[in-house]
Order: structure tokens, then C-alpha cells, then sequence
């Protein structure tokens, strides 16, 4: 018998490390990484981090310019370094992110993914292993729309909690989508005053009606499923493109033999009755129809702010160690 963690590589699914901790990602041997402020705010307090933090501040104290310039400075070369270690662990890419406080100005997204890039590229590391990755604001669709095409810049639109986000995203040409699970499980459950079966999981349904429409009409967007709670909902995701997937749940999943069918197909996507739809070039037609979802609305608001509110903490603690 084989793990449920072997199992669901087996589907197709690419099983995606939702950690910014080394070991966690050696153990579990997946092809790629995610990472955002919270993960790295977490690992950042370990003391076998030092030396990463001790390298970016080194970088951020020969910047010049103020003391709010050199924490934004020192948090990317940060975020940049904990990149490249992971990439010495796995063999495909890492997901880095722009500062959530970007995700309603697409100017300031661009730049900012453009300057992660370039400080990968500074040490040694090739764009095509980097993924940026931006909030799935209208604003972030749009900045991804350039950076792709204008750029070559792979990006993983994030905070995706509606179909209405995902058509716009595809339409952009972004490479992942990044919707997430958990999160609107959470908001039905605190919603409806119940808990739900995997089965009906509102957030797996909502995963596997953009997996559907994205094999019905063709769109090359990888789908990675996001935010998981338990492996019930893993599981019903199996045969997904990618699942980005924490440490404990693919701890759970390494160490159990239950069974792990394929539930996504590509092929019976394409036989289902799908309307095409399209927001890229309508942006009042995309604010009204996501505004429709109470849920993405709010879940889209909350995440945005916890992100920039990690990120803040994690500036705080740069720049204490800049000013030390």
C-alpha cells in the first residue's frame, strides 16, 4: 500500500508545500512552494532563520534613503532569500509575494513584481522559477495582464474566491490561479450555523467549477486549490492541476493509507454545458458580479487586510534589527 500522499501525485495532482520552514519542505518532496507574509513572518521567528534575516537587513542598511525605504528593502531581499533556499530543495518554482497593500493599484503591483524579479535575478536565479504572486482584486488581473504579456513574468493570482475572479484571471493569462478553500468554508459555516461534509464543501465546489470552466473553454491556467482545512477536502479535489497543501495536513496525508481517487478530469470538463463568460476588458461588469457574492466580497476584504497586517509586523521586526 502506498501513502494517500503517494496516492494524489498519482492522480496528476502536483503537490504544491504551503511553508516557508526548510525541513517541512525537504520531507514532503513536492515539485513547488508557496510562501506569503504570514509563513514567513512564522518561520522568521525561528532561530534557524538568523542568517537569512541577517543577510537581508545587511542588504536593507546599504540602501539609501530612509528608514521606511530601507524595511521596504530589507523585507524583499528577505522574501528573495527565503525563495532562494527553497529552490535548493525543490525542483520547480517558488511563489513570492507583492505587498498586499499594492493590491488595489496596478502601477505599484507591477513595479513591485518587477523589482522581485530583478533582485532574483541578481543572485543567480532565472525569472522562469519564480512565480509573483498578487491578490485577485481587479486591479492585481489587470497587473498580471501586463506582466505576463509585457513582461514574461509568471504570476499566481491569489485570494480567489469566486468564478467571477477566476474567468478574469484566465482571460489575463496568468499562470496559476491560486482559490481558496478554506476560507469559504470558514465563511459558510459561520454563515449557515453548520458544518458541512466534503462533499458539499462550498469551498470544493467553488474549486471545482473553475477547474470545469477552465478545461471546458480551453484556458491553460493551472488551478491550484488553496487554504485547506482538513484532507476531506483534499481528497475530493484529487486529479486538480496543483494543491498547495500545509505541513500538517500533508503530514496526515503521509501518513495515511485511505484510499485517494481521482475526482477531477480534464476530459469529462470538456463534455459539460459551461456558458463562456468575460470581465477582462468590462471592469463595471466584473465589480457588479463579484459584488453578487457576499462571501468573495468579504473574504477577499478580510484576507487582504491580515496579509498587509503580517506584513506590517514583519517590518516592525526588520526594523528593529536595522536600527540595533
Amino acid at each position: 500500500m502506498t501513502s494517500s500522499l503517494e496516492q494524489l501525485k498519482a492522480t496528476g495532482s502536483v503537490v504544491v508545500c504551503d511553508s516557508g520552514d526548510f525541513a517541512t519542505i525537504d520531507k514532503y518532496k513536492p515539485q513547488d512552494a508557496t510562501t506569503n507574509p504570514s509563513l514567513i513572518l512564522a518561520a522568521s521567528k525561528k532561530a534557524e532563520y538568523a542568517s537569512l534575516i541577517h543577510r537581508a537587513v545587511e542588504y536593507g542598511k546599504k540602501q539609501k534613503g530612509s528608514i521606511d525605504v530601507q524595511v521596504d528593502s530589507t523585507l524583499d531581499q528577505l522574501l528573495v532569500e527565503f525563495g532562494k533556499e527553497i529552490l535548493k530543495i525543490i525542483p520547480g518554482k517558488v511563489s513570492t509575494e507583492v505587498d498586499a497593500r499594492f493590491s488595489f493599484d496596478t502601477e505599484a503591483s507591477v513595479n513591485k513584481a518587477l523589482h522581485i524579479i530583478k533582485l532574483y535575478q541578481e543572485i543567480g536565479i532565472p525569472k522562469e522559477r519564480v512565480l509573483v504572486k498578487v491578490a485577485s482584486t481587479w486591479e492585481g488581473i489587470q497587473a498580471v495582464r501586463i506582466l505576463q504579456s509585457q513582461h514574461g513574468v509568471n504570476c499566481n493570482l491569489t485570494l480567489m474566491f469566486s468564478l467571477v475572479q477566476a474567468i478574469a484571471a484566465a482571460e489575463a493569462g496568468a499562470f496559476l490561479v491560486s482559490p481558496f478553500v478554506g476560507r469559504i468554508l470558514d465563511w459558510y459555516k459561520a454563515a449557515h450555523k453548520r458544518d458541512f461534509t466534503a462533499e458539499d464543501d462550498p469551498g470544493v465546489r467553488s474549486v471545482q467549477s473553475i477547474y470545469n470552466y477552465y478545461k471546458k473553454h480551453g484556458y491553460k491556467t493551472i488551478v491550484m486549490g488553496a487554504s485547506f482545512r482538513n484532507t476531506g477536502e483534499i481528497v475530493e479535489l484529487a486529479g486538480c492541476d496543483y494543491l498547495t497543501i500545509s505541513p500538517g495536513l500533508l503530514e496526515d496525508l503521509y501518513n495515511s493509507m485511505d484510499p485517494v481517487p481521482k475526482k477531477l478530469d480534464h476530459t469529462a470538463a470538456t463534455d459539460l454545458d459551461i456558458p463562456k463568460r468575460s470581465y477582462i476588458n468590462d471592469e463595471a461588469l466584473f465589480r457588479f458580479d463579484f459584488n453578487e457574492e457576499a462571501m468573495a466580497v468579504e473574504k477577499l476584504r478580510e484576507s487582504i487586510s491580515k496579509f498587509a497586517a503580517d506584513a506590517d509586523a514583519l517590518k516592525e521586526l526588520l526594523k528593529l534589527k536595522l536600527q540595533a
